[in-house]
């Protein structure tokens, strides 16, 4: 665990996948404001394990007693990102 300040390449590296979407540029100029705690866990079935005490990606779609069902409000501001798979998790920690 480690608190940075992420850079614009950084970001802009982390959501490639996203680079096509109209929210793009709002997520990475959201992304700078403040500090990120960045994580690494790890554990049986980890991503799924994560997933389900993340939430879904739109909070009011969340249960509550997860992360996003808790403590988020709007889906371009979500207080967590996790990766959907262990080679999205490869490449997210390489960065």
């Amino acid at each position: 665990m480690k608190l940075m300040q992420a850079s614009e390449d950084l970001l802009k590296k982390h959501y490639i996948a996203l680079c096509d979407r109209p929210f793009y540029s709002h997520l990475l100029e959201y992304m700078r404001l403040g500090p990120t705690v960045a994580m690494v866990w790890q554990g049986l079935d980890v991503v799924k394990m994560a997933r389900t005490m993340i939430g879904e990606t739109n909070p009011s779609d969340s249960r509550p007693g997860t992360i996003r069902g808790d403590f988020s409000i709007e889906v371009s501001k979500n207080v967590i990102h996790g990766s959907d798979s262990i080679e999205s998790a490869r490449r997210e920690i390489l960065l």
